[in-house]
């Protein structure tokens, strides 16, 4: 076994480890089961308004945050705030989506902060629409250093990846996540060509400002995407008709 099959199987062990876990404990909350998902979990609300409560947060302008269903608070908190919110779009099939607190009926946050109400309100943009200064993403596991691991399909990564590449971002914008105290592990595997890891772990008792000396990821990885890949994300594959 190679090193990156290695890391492969170890990150699938803490997946199902944190998984089962949550379901055994009964964190874990609708959409149910979490497998295969970023768990959703009790609490994410509070962890969310702690999130917020930060002073790299409330310095920001505009957010990127994912589209996973326990961060949804903080994207209605992101409205609400008056900031800009920046979505990826499902499997990144349709780039980024925009929404802008300014155009959008304050009553109508809640529903923009969703998926649907995304595309609703929203506006499909491409990276030379948005500059991000803050990032939040979903996460099965993290560390108190650091360390991530997501689903397993590798989105977060090349959001973050996408975003360098065109540079939409820099090294120095702070990465957090929101997750139940579970969810933090003493360990996860990291590639510093790709895995992206967290400035900040916001959990429903507490914020961890890591302080992690794990590099952030210069941009995409090419050799772990498939040409599938490629052609079902508009972004990359613009991004390799560029670079060639």
């Amino acid at each position: 076994m190679n090193n990156d099959d290695l890391i492969i199987r170890q990150k699938e062990d803490i997946r199902r480890r944190i998984w089962s876990k949550m379901e055994e404990t009964h964190v874990a909350r609708f959409p149910m089961p979490v497998y295969g998902r970023i768990p959703n979990f009790e609490g994410a609300e509070t962890a969310g308004k702690k999130l917020g409560e930060t002073q790299v947060f409330r310095s920001a302008n505009t957010v990127f945050c994912c589209p996973d269903s326990p961060q949804r608070s903080v994207r209605s908190m992101i409205l609400n705030e008056g900031k800009t919110l920046v979505m990826a779009s499902p499997r990144l099939r349709e780039d980024f989506i925009l929404l802008d607190p300014q155009r959008i009926d304050s009553k109508h946050y809640a529903e923009a902060s969703t998926i649907t109400g995304a595309f609703r309100y929203g506006s499909r943009v491409g990276p030379s629409d948005i500059k991000v200064d803050f990032k939040v993403t979903g996460s099965v596991a993290v560390t108190v250093d650091g360390g991530r691991v997501g689903k397993g399909g590798g989105y977060s990564d090349i959001e973050y990846g996408l975003l360098r590449e065109f540079n939409c971002i820099n090294e120095e914008a702070p990465i957090a996540t929101t997750v139940h105290d579970l969810q933090v592990v003493v360990w996860v595997p990291m590639d510093p060509t790709h895995d992206m890891p967290v400035d900040f772990i916001a959990t429903p008792t507490r914020i961890i400002a890591t302080k992690t000396n794990i590099p952030k990821p210069k941009g995409i990885d090419w050799k772990l995407l498939s040409e599938n890949q490629v052609q079902e994300i508009p972004l990359l594959k613009a991004l390799r008709e560029r670079n060639e």
